[in-house]
């Protein structure tokens, strides 16, 4: 396949990751359909693109014409067969859960043309994991977005043992597309790449927080201030997401068997009350009042 031969792109979950990916294909002039088996997911993502684009109208940043053109290449759907059958490039958002992914990518082998590439969005499992639930292993690749996908410039592209050269040069080039700065990772490793770094980061954020030297609020300063952060590890992991967060760290835990791996007691506790940062109201911060 030509990367000229990519004109429709499925996008499978409706979420804040799958909505936003899915918004900026089609401001770039792709033909999108967004999957999500939750009807109300799918009403809140339509109801984000009718505030979203008059806003970037409103600011300058998109002509009133690439608006309308681009909120005519969206659509939301829950039949992954209308998403998936004509989709000649597949990025699946879907939640962090080895099983769930795998079956997804069986229906996706069955449903996409033969030509389509499969990605996924996954920020922790590599796709050498979830290729082999295909015929077309050299066509899965990890292309990662990075949270919110509408402003974060990054794409991690993956080229795990099973990817082809033509898959990950074709997931590059489209990343490009989608103004977006991809880095190519020549080979798989657990986190990728920046959330290694950022593990590193948190570890130390969370030790720190743990044994009482110093508070939320002063360690997420202490990043931004004296490291030139955007924003303190804390803020960040409210914004993607504490219930994302414990999840990946269950799915590493009973991967591995090694308790280190198990989230720490203070994410169980904002987990279990289901604070999960921005998005409830409550997480590390309190944002009830915004």
């Amino acid at each position: 396949m030509k990367f000229e031969d990519i004109k429709n792109i499925c996008v499978v979950g409706a979420g804040n990751m799958g909505h936003q990916i899915a918004l900026q294909s089609a401001i770039c002039g792709f033909k999108v359909k967004c999957f999500d088996i939750n009807e109300e997911t799918l009403k809140k993502a339509d109801a984000f693109v009718d505030s979203y684009l008059p806003g970037r109208v409103e600011k300058g940043r998109l002509t009133a014409e690439q608006a309308e053109a681009a909120r005519n290449n969206i659509q939301f759907v829950n039949d992954l067969e209308l998403a998936a059958g004509d989709a000649d490039f597949v990025i699946e958002a879907a939640t962090e859960i080895l099983e769930l992914k795998r079956k997804i990518y069986a229906d996706l082998d069955r449903i996409a043309p033969r030509h389509a590439i499969l990605a996924t969005n996954s920020s922790a499992i590599v796709s050498s994991k979830i290729a082999d639930a295909t015929q077309r292993q050299d066509k899965v690749v990890n292309m990662h977005f990075f949270n919110p996908a509408l402003v974060m410039k990054l794409v991690e592209v993956v080229k795990g043992p099973h990817v082809s050269d033509e898959t990950a040069d074709l997931t590059m080039q489209l990343s490009k597309t989608l103004q977006k700065v991809p880095v190519l990772l020549k080979k798989e490793v657990d986190g990728f790449l920046l959330n290694r770094i950022f593990a590193a980061i948190s570890r130390e954020a969370t030790w720190l927080l743990e044994m009482g030297v110093a508070e939320v609020e002063d360690i997420d300063n202490a990043c931004v201030y004296g490291a030139g952060h955007p924003m303190g590890p804390f803020r960040l992991n409210d914004l993607t997401g504490l219930d994302l967060s414990y999840i990946m760290r269950m799915e590493k835990f009973r991967e591995t068997g090694n308790p280190a791996d198990l989230p720490n007691p203070r994410l169980v506790e904002h987990y279990m009350k289901g604070e999960y940062g921005e998005k409830t109201g409550k997480g590390w911060y309190d944002y009830s009042k915004k």
